[in-house]
């Protein structure tokens, strides 16, 4: 299989796992083997799971692992064209005009355009990441139009004509699944679902997120944590939550707060609803780490 020649050096799923390690990224084989296809196949990137699980920062971690700058578009309900594509800056185009002295001003140029995400990317597709994330946010519409997009890779302006990437542009979308993205969609990418890391995964990640974490805290942290992920909470804590838990607790036990307090009084970092720290309170004890922390 032919392998597109802006990931030379990445030539195999291993390569790209080993190079996101280096990059702090701790990806599994399944999460490298998906990206590894998507970028070697030219397709786009379909990240989807529950929030908290390291989508974003997958992309992030891609990109950097690239040496390419990642354009971020964050789908939102009611996000429209206009938003992702370009805009003309009509204030700038109106003081133009007033300070002309030729009535033949264009003001449809480079100049008075502003760009947005998909326009920066179409640009400049071999330097950047295009990441769309959390495209279940937007409206169905807005995912049609997306869909063309990524079709053609192409921009028509009426004022000024059509733009077209030089090649491909990287692809990264990620989805919470809050609603069902179309099917055309999905066939357009390489779909991967990643799901909260197993225990000595996420204390790996902890490790390598917060050097000042102990080994048997960093365990620990990942356990309770996942006694959290267990109940009907509001929020899930995500991979996040675990790595500054962690790390929040190590400092107030640094300053002489002993453990298993030093959890405790750090809650907040790792549960970040009223209602779920109102339903866990009364057996809270019970999903703190203890003293072999």
């Amino acid at each position: 299989m032919p392998v597109r020649a802006d990931i030379r050096g990445i030539d195999s799923p291993g390569a790209l796992q080993g190079a996101l390690t280096a990059a702090q990224y701790l990806a599994d084989d399944a999460l490298s083997t998906s990206a590894y296809l998507a970028l070697a196949l030219g397709k786009p990137l379909l990240l989807e799971g529950v929030p908290g699980v390291g989508k974003t920062e997958a992309a992030k971690a891609i990109g950097a692992v690239l040496g390419r700058n990642v354009i971020r578009l964050q789908c939102y309900e009611g996000i429209d064209a206009a938003a992702a594509l370009y805009e003309w800056n009509y204030p700038r185009q109106m003081l133009a005009i007033r300070q002309a002295e030729n009535s033949q001003l264009n003001v449809y140029t480079d100049e008075f355009l502003l760009a947005r995400p998909l326009l920066e990317a179409l640009r400049a597709p071999d330097e950047t990441l295009l990441l769309i994330d959390e495209i279940d946010r937007s409206d169905h519409e807005f995912e049609a139009f997306l869909l063309e997009f990524l079709s053609d890779f192409t921009i028509s302006i009426p004022e000024t004509g059509t733009v077209r990437a030089a090649s491909h542009p990287i692809v990264v979308l990620t989805s919470n699944r809050t609603r069902d993205l179309h099917e055309a969609l999905r066939r357009r990418c390489v779909y991967h679902w990643i799901d909260f890391p197993d225990p000595e995964l996420e204390a790996r990640i902890v490790m390598v997120r917060a050097s000042s974490v102990a080994e048997a805290t960093a365990a620990a942290v990942v356990a309770s944590v996942g006694l959290m992920r267990e109940e009907p909470l509001v929020k899930l804590p995500g991979v996040a939550e675990t790595v500054e838990w962690a790390e929040a607790a190590t400092l107030l036990n640094a300053q002489g707060e002993p453990w298993p307090a030093a959890f405790r009084r750090s809650i907040g970092v790792v549960l970040k609803d009223q209602d779920d720290l109102a339903q866990l309170s009364p057996q809270l004890d019970a999903f703190l780490p203890g003293e072999a922390a």
